[in-house]
């Protein structure tokens, strides 16, 4: 374990619960009715529901900015940052940031906002549903030391979702790669898409190539398996499983997220 994982989230298997924001200014399915006012009021409510139900951590993400961006408008992450600092006061738990898809976008959000790390895909090079994909990880870790911020945790996604990697080699031999030659503080590993988990066989083998390494799933969990994940991960990232009927577009339902951290209580033997 890292100094940096170990600073944000302790020596326990971490859950993180997810904040979807709503649609940012600027992207398609923006609100502009609501506006930034609305985006706060969401998230408050689910940031408060999360942190009730005991989650570990909580990460803000702009799932809903589709169709995703490789290099993300200025707009969304200022609209991002000034909707976190509004919540700051009301935020008891550590938190992280993902600007999809863009590492520099991300950083930079996590430097303006004080958050103890950020999620993203770093490495690797894609085919993808927006093109080519090909994250620069050494452009974005010299950026997080020139912003003074070298205590970031930076939790790598190795498994892209809606994308196709072209490097050949196995998952477990990326995920050391990674590590060796990128510093992750994390590996996480993702099914296809947003809400599908990640095959057990997949977690099983990149824990086993990373046995001093914190290995997170990353999409998803549900409260049916989560025993079944924390058995093999070191923590998980939460948000479909959470909300209102399941559905990644809703609200966190606070007695579904309370009863997916009961579970997590008996798994982890709190």
């Amino acid at each position: 374990m890292t100094p940096n994982f170990k600073k944000a989230f302790g020596a326990r298997k971490p859950v993180i619960g997810m904040v979807h924001l709503g649609a940012l200014p600027g992207s398609p399915l923006y609100d502009a009715q609501a506006g930034i006012a609305g985006l706060f009021e969401a998230a408050r409510r689910d940031v408060a529901a999360l942190q009730a139900a005991g989650v570990d951590a909580v990460m803000f993400g702009n799932e809903n900015d589709r169709p995703y961006e490789l290099k993300v408008d200025t707009a969304s992450t200022a609209s991002m940052a000034y909707v976190i600092g509004a919540l700051r006061p009301v935020i008891t738990v550590p938190f992280g940031v993902n600007v999809l898809w863009d590492p520099m976008s991300s950083v930079a959000l996590a430097a303006a906002t004080g958050a103890a790390f950020v999620r993203e895909i770093m490495t690797g090079t894609y085919a993808s549903d927006m093109g080519l994909w090909n994250p620069d990880v050494g452009a974005a870790f010299r950026y997080r030391a020139r912003l003074g911020r070298s205590d970031l945790a930076m939790l790598f996604n190795i498994s892209a979702e809606f994308a196709y990697s072209l490097d050949r080699r196995s998952l477990a031999d990326r995920a050391r790669s990674a590590v060796f030659s990128s510093l992750a503080d994390a590996v996480l590993v993702s099914g296809a898409i947003t809400g599908e988990a990640a095959a057990m066989s997949d977690l099983e083998a990149v824990k086993r190539a990373l046995p001093d390494t914190p290995v997170l799933a990353n999409t998803g969990v549900k409260h049916a398996t989560v025993a079944e994940v924390l058995a093999v991960a070191d923590g998980c990232i939460v948000g479909s499983s959470l909300k209102v009927d399941g559905n990644t577009w809703n609200p966190v339902d606070p007695e579904r997220a309370a009863e997916f951290m009961r579970l997590v209580r008996l798994a982890r033997k709190d």
